[in-house]
C-alpha cells in the first residue's frame, strides 16, 4: 500500500476512535522494531490500534492481513514503548479494518 493510501487510512481510524470516546496518545509511534500506527486510551486502558485500509477487496478482508506474525511485531514493539512508562498499564491490541468506507473495529484482536 503507497503511503498516502496508509495516511487516509490511519486519518480515517483516528478520527473514528476519537468519536468513540478514546484519547489520542501519540500518533505514528516507532521504535528501531517498527511502527504502531496508534496508542490510544479508552478510560483506564492502553490500546494499541494496527490499521489496515484497503479499497477493494480484491486482496481480501483487511483484517486478514494482520496475521500471527505481525501481531507478535506489534507486540514487541509494545513491549518497547511500555518499557519507557513508569507503571505498566493495562493494556489491549485492537485492529481496525477499513474496506472503503465500512469501518470494523476489533477491541482486543489479540493479546
Amino acid at each position: 500500500m503507497n503511503v498516502q493510501k496508509g495516511k487516509l487510512g490511519e486519518d480515517k481510524a483516528y478520527k473514528f476512535l476519537i468519536d468513540q470516546g478514546l484519547q489520542c496518545v501519540i500518533r505514528n509511534y516507532r521504535n528501531p522494531l517498527g511502527e504502531i500506527d496508534l496508542i490510544m486510551t479508552e478510560e483506564d486502558i492502553l490500546v494499541f490500534v494496527e490499521v489496515k485500509y484497503r479499497t477493494t477487496s480484491k486482496w481480501g478482508n483487511p483484517l486478514e492481513s494482520v496475521d500471527l506474525q505481525k501481531q507478535e511485531k506489534i507486540k514487541r514493539i509494545a513491549s518497547w514503548y511500555l518499557a519507557s512508562c513508569k507503571t505498566v498499564p493495562n493494556c489491549r491490541f485492537d485492529v481496525i479494518g477499513i474496506l472503503n468506507n465500512q469501518i470494523i473495529w476489533v477491541k482486543g484482536a489479540f493479546t
